[in-house]
């Protein structure tokens, strides 16, 4: 197994030992399996996207909109944990920032459907222009498990734009 992983060289993976699903997992030049900020049986809690999506928010309080886009759409920015990261909408569902995807920056996501049509982008933006917070929920695939499952989108409306962190659920 060492000669397999050292022929790897520096590779992200998800690993599964004895069920438990180890995600964010890197293998080093030297075979040494290093293990990201979260390794979790099953999926991430709505408490640790709360926290995430709250983390976020005060980034963008604290250091400016420009400053903390570019930190959530960052691999290293701080903002990924695990299955979890933040992306960010402005009100015509145009993506600002994407920590799961960075290449979607810019793309107009409005009429985005789920895997049932529900267009979860344009509900997300009249949650936020209605509440300014909530919870979206909607069937995604699952990277993870390469499975369609529950996800849930914790939003909240920062300035004119929405802030959001969605995880997995049963």
């Amino acid at each position: 197994m060492k000669t397999k992983l050292r022929s790897l060289g520096l590779a992200a993976l998800a690993l599964t030992i004895g069920g438990t699903v180890m995600q964010g997992v890197t293998v080093a030049p030297a075979g040494h399996l290093v293990v990201g900020q979260q390794a979790l049986a099953g999926a991430a809690t709505a408490e640790q996207a709360q926290a995430l999506l709250a983390r976020a928010v005060a980034k963008i309080k604290a250091d400016g909109q420009d400053a903390a886009l570019k930190a959530f759409s960052d691999r290293q920015g701080g903002f990924i944990e695990g299955e979890l990261y933040v992306f960010v909408f402005d009100m015509k569902g145009i993506y600002l920032a994407s920590g799961g995807n960075p290449a979607l920056v810019g793309m107009d996501a409005i009429d985005l459907k789920d895997a049932e049509g529900k267009a979860l982008v344009r509900e997300m933006v009249a949650l936020a222009k209605g509440k300014g917070e909530g919870s979206v929920d909607y069937v995604w695939l699952n990277r993870a498990t390469n499975k369609v499952e529950h996800k849930r989108s914790l939003i909240q409306k920062v300035g004119d734009s929405i802030v959001g962190v969605g995880y997995y659920h049963e």
